[in-house]
């Protein structure tokens, strides 16, 4: 067992989630496309925050779920984000301190920008058109970085929207070379293929220099080198990272470690809401690398985690997933 105070530390957008049902009319007056993610600004924000009914909040934000996923599995966690002292900020602080996770930053006081919120409407037909005001979660910089938070975990794990500011670029080479300095992991999830079309020399710069390991989608890795075959952009990945990290959704898991690869299958299932499925799979692999496990009984936990939060709405898990791994024998 480590000593350090932390088994994973998060680094990433603190999002208030907030979801209500509604009628195709009203995304059609409100002119909300349906069906996809688009960001928005302050007013417009607010304005549709006002028009919703019945508004059931959930904290969210991709790498703040896999944290929450860390909590729910036992590991000792933390998370790094920036939230304002509002209403929004002040429930996130509480429901991640609620999860057992230790939100190590204040809301901000007197900040101009509110907390970040993701709107989403479900339609009738189950589809969710989603709002994004990124808000203050999208300033954070490494003043936010706390030494003694980064410098005393064994893994910290960073989210790859973060990277679309120079100040978020400096606050994970913060966070990873004070990780790594101490002895520590540093990985990252890739979170979107967009961003690394805008960013794509810094990520892999990155990914070569700075990090330990790397996690993303089938769409994610094959965005990195471009070579448009899934084992030549694995292979190229695993070149200069020594563990890489493939979801494929329902043809299972592909794991490079120290140019060793494994594949995983994975049970096909249908979902119920697939929203947090690759942010469960990091939480279940993450844990599975902290306690040593072995690359496929990793994968096999990261899977089992996705599982589970595919089964219901919501994009953090409902059961207790070191209960459902003991089902499953894999701890």
């Amino acid at each position: 067992m480590s000593q350090k105070k932390y088994q994973v530390v998060g680094i990433g957008n603190a999002v208030v989630d907030v979801i209500a049902r509604c009628e195709d009319a009203f995304l059609t007056e409100n002119g909300i496309e349906k069906g996809i993610m688009q960001l928005i600004e302050q007013d417009r924000g607010e304005a549709l925050y006002h028009a919703m009914g019945n508004r059931v909040q959930t904290p969210g934000g991709s790498v703040a779920n896999t944290i929450a996923g860390a909590g729910n599995l036992g590991l000792r966690s933390a998370f790094i984000g920036r939230v304002s002292d509002d209403d929004l900020g002040k429930f996130y602080a509480e429901a991640m301190t609620n999860d057992g996770i230790d939100f190590v930053n204040a809301p901000v006081s007197g900040g101009e920008l509110p907390t970040s919120r993701c709107m989403v409407f479900v339609s009738p037909d189950g589809e969710r058109s989603m709002n994004t005001y990124l808000g203050i979660s999208a300033e954070l910089g490494p003043e936010d970085v706390a030494e003694d938070v980064a410098g005393n975990t064994d893994v910290i794990f960073l989210e790859g929207y973060l990277f679309d500011k120079d100040k978020g670029k400096d606050a994970f080479l913060r966070a990873a070379r004070t990780c790594r300095a101490a002895g520590g992991k540093a990985g990252i999830a890739i979170s979107d293929p967009f961003c690394v079309e805008r960013h794509r020399e810094d990520f892999l710069r990155l990914i070569a220099n700075e990090m330990d390991f790397v996690i993303g989608n089938e769409d994610e890795i094959k965005s990195l080198y471009q070579n448009n075959d899934l084992d030549k952009d694995l292979a190229a990945v695993a070149a200069v990272c020594p563990l890489v990290v493939c979801t494929r959704s329902g043809d299972g898991v592909s794991i490079v470690k120290d140019g060793v690869r494994t594949d995983v299958p994975v049970e096909k299932v249908v979902p119920v809401d697939a929203t947090g499925a690759g942010d469960q799979f990091a939480a279940g692999f993450i844990y599975g690398l902290v306690t040593g496990a072995d690359m496929e009984t990793a994968g096999r936990m990261g899977s089992t985690s996705a599982g589970e939060v595919i089964s219901h709405i919501g994009p953090r898990p409902e059961r207790n997933l070191a209960e459902l791994f003991k089902e499953k024998g894999l701890i």
